[in-house]
């Protein structure tokens, strides 16, 4: 192993104690949560407690607090809510309900906490910790512990991670479950936009948030509503006449529906409700428009928890027992948060301040500092380039919508490079794209064609319409098509303009790029089929699955799929295996079906071997298998690029072209006020001075972050292997953190 790596191996939880309850709230992806501090807390040697029932179960002892096997969570990563129940607990905010707390869990040995819950919960964890040498001095002069106990037991360790919905805790980009909730709010949006364009309806839709805006404003995002109010962003005087002329105005365009999206908690200038019952008056009074009510209530709440939440919550699960293995008597309880990719640690009772300070703006009508707590006309070319990806046609919206604002006159080329030579070019307007931002697939049509055969073509193109900027939204044949137009600027001035790829792709393999849109509805597709075919075996005999899963020779979609789905090995193409490798997975889950489980699931990376097919690979494990578990093969094929695209897929999209389009703006500004004659600048959303391998064949990065996530899918099935945890997430300040978000941005 390298000396400048720290690895799991050199971190002992021999002889700790961890225990993990959820409190507060239920959200979707605490029971992952839950999965992964158990399985990797078992894995480097500690003893792991279910606390059910949340905090009352620590204050009422007994069989609330159960020892947690590797089995005992099993099949828990699809299940919504919490399986180790959660509650209300007024005997834990009395100093008599946390000193039985204290004894039960000294009883026991635990003396480090995994706490998943809101903000309120976290608050009670950290006064408990803070308590907790006076409570154990108290047991020690009752006689109920020893003064030897007292000292073994001395320091309580508390790790936090968030579960709500609401996503309105500071300091971190995601909580636990808000994912899902926007999961159940946009299925239901799609659901009555049907109904309501029949019949010439308006909804308005109530989603959770009763101090937050979050839900509403990005599923308004999401799904393309006329209006949305949320809590912390009150409507001016007077909003109720703009309102209504805005809905006037976009069923006078031919628009058979409007959506109004309403946050529970929000108000007006005056701290006065708007509630759905009064928008819904004020419509038919002023407009005498059909309107109908629906409010989502806990099914936001409810339902199979989405990929994201998934594998945020196994990461976070993961980080915040290395956290409680790298802790000292000294070490502050810290919360684990998402920050851009990477998983942080916070102080807790900072974060937990943040939070408090925003809900004291709002009530102090400081709307403003509650916010910030939590030119020239130029014509664009827009096209789609390389497979559809669900989230291009927000993408392709937002980027429209944006640029006409900013006072730019609109291109939409067809059918990519190829539709660009033939001059399949003309003006899109605001109303053109409405309601595009839940379609799948690309309705501007796209192909894999790149320029350079046709540079001639496109140049006289660009030169007739007078483009003077180009956004081009694909995969890697749009990246390398702005490459060759890039190349072709010596010969061709037309080139010579601001030129942004905005990445999408379901194979996720951008150069330099994180995340591209269509990869997370890919990734729900994979994981939903997963679901259902394990499923399906329930209650039949042991049985593995092999599933073929897209992404070319990049193996983003089988490992992450993988780790989202509870699979017990991901063949891909940038881990090399051979038939040791192959043998090495078919015993040890002959192994597991021996003991426990039912059911396995293992993930192939189309491209991943030229001569170990998923054909070959279900028949080693079919024949290798014989008298412990049957084999069966799915290959889920041009599934996972189609469907309506996620949530997630809608708001990247949405923001991220919006982004490359302010930045078009930028330039075209700074190019009309120096009145140079060229520009020569190209901004791809990737780091240009990567390079590459295997480009023009294979076509993966040299550097994919999500590689570091391997050894965690393999540990969470069971497999002992080396985990680097340099990179984890260290204590840091929460001012410090959003002084490097804002020198970012």
């Amino acid at each position: 192993m390298p000396d400048n790596k720290k690895f799991i191996e050199n971190l002992s939880g021999t002889g700790k104690c961890i225990g993990v309850l959820t409190s507060g709230g239920d959200a979707q992806g605490m029971n992952a949560a839950v999965r992964a501090v158990v399985r990797m807390g078992i894995y480097v040697g500690a003893k792991v407690y279910f606390i059910h029932e949340g905090y009352q179960g620590m204050v009422d002892g007994g069989d609330n607090i159960k020892e947690a096997s590797w089995e005992s969570v099993s099949s828990m990563l699809q299940v919504g809510g919490t399986v180790i129940g959660s509650a209300r607990c007024k005997d834990f905010r009395t100093h008599e309900g946390r000193l039985r707390a204290a004894l039960n869990l000294v009883q026991r040995g635990i003396t480090n906490l995994c706490v998943i819950g809101g903000d309120g919960s976290l608050t009670g964890a950290n006064l408990f910790r803070e308590e907790w040498s006076g409570l154990l001095d108290e047991l020690v002069q009752s006689g109920e512990i020893s003064e030897e106990a007292s000292q073994i037991h001395s320091a309580l360790h508390i790790v936090g991670m968030v579960g709500s919905i609401d996503n309105d805790f500071c300091g971190t980009d995601m909580t636990i479950g808000t994912d899902s909730a926007l999961h159940r709010i946009i299925e239901v949006v799609d659901a009555i936009m049907t109904t309501a364009q029949s019949h010439q309806r308006t909804f308005v839709l109530e989603v959770m948030g009763r101090h937050c805006g979050y839900l509403a404003l990005v599923s308004a995002l999401a799904c393309g509503a006329d209006w949305v109010l949320i809590p912390e962003m009150p409507p001016k005087d007077g909003w109720e006449e703009q309102m209504c002329n805005k809905l006037s105005e976009n069923r006078a365009d031919k628009k058979r529906l409007n959506i109004i999206i309403v946050a529970e908690g929000a108000i007006d200038q005056s701290n006065k409700p708007i509630t759905t019952e009064l928008i819904k008056d004020l419509v038919v009074r002023c407009l005498g428009f059909d309107t109908r009510v629906t409010i989502l209530g806990h099914v936001q709440r409810g339902g199979t928890p989405s990929a994201f939440d998934r594998i945020l919550a196994s990461r976070m699960g993961v980080e915040a027992v290395l956290a409680l293995l790298e802790a000292s008597p000294g070490t502050p309880a810290c919360v684990v948060s998402l920050c851009g990719n990477q998983a942080v640690r916070l102080p807790l009772m900072e974060c937990v301040q943040m939070t408090q300070e925003v809900q004291k703006a709002m009530d102090e009508k400081r709307f403003e500092d509650a916010v910030r707590l939590r030119g020239s006309s130029f014509n664009v070319a827009v096209l789609n380039v390389g497979a559809p990806a669900a989230g291009m046609n927000a993408a392709v919206r937002s980027a429209v919508r944006v640029g006409i604002t900013e006072g730019h006159t609109m291109f939409a080329v067809s059918d990519g490079f190829e539709g660009f030579c033939k001059g399949q070019i003309k003006e899109i307007k605001w109303g053109d794209v409405g309601g595009w931002t839940g379609q799948g697939g690309s309705l501007l049509g796209t192909k894999r064609t790149l320029p350079a055969k046709h540079i001639d073509k496109i140049a006289e193109q660009m030169r007739i319409h007078n483009i003077n900027a180009l956004l081009v939204i694909g995969g890697f044949e749009a990246y390398l098509g702005l490459m060759e137009l890039q190349a072709a600027r010596s010969k061709h001035a037309e080139f010579c303009v601001p030129m942004v790829m905005v990445p999408a792709t379901v194979s996720n393999n951008i150069p330099g790029s994180d995340l591209s849109i269509g990869a997370d509805t890919a990734l729900n597709a994979i994981t939903d089929t997963c679901d259902r075919i394990k499923q399906s075996a329930s209650g039949t005999k042991r049985r593995v699955f092999i599933i073929e899963t897209m992404g070319g020779y990049c193996g983003y979609l089988a490992t992450v799929g993988a780790l989202a789905a509870g699979a017990d090995a991901a063949y891909i193409y940038e881990e090399p295996f051979d038939i040791r490798d192959l043998q090495s997975n078919v015993e040890h889950l002959t192994e597991k079906m021996k003991t426990s489980i039912q059911r396995g699931l293992v993930l192939r990376n189309e491209n991943c071997s030229e001569n170990y097919t998923t054909d070959f690979i279900y028949q080693l494990y079919s024949e290798e298998g014989k008298g412990v578990f049957d084999c069966r093969k799915n290959v889920l094929g041009h599934m996972q690029q189609g469907g309506a695209p996620s949530p997630f897929d809608r708001n990247f999209g949405t923001k991220i072209a919006a982004k490359a389009m302010q930045w078009i703006s930028k330039k075209l500004k700074e190019f009309y006020r120096t009145g140079k004659e060229k520009l020569d600048v190209v901004w791809d959303c990737v780091k240009s001075e990567l390079i590459f391998v295997r480009q023009k064949t294979h076509r993966i990065p040299k550097e994919q972050w999500w590689l570091r996530l391997r050894p965690l899918m393999k540990i969470l099935a069971k497999y002992k292997t080396s985990y680097d945890v340099s990179d984890s997430g260290q204590l840091e300040h929460i001012v410090r953190l959003r002084a490097k978000d804002i020198s970012a941005i």
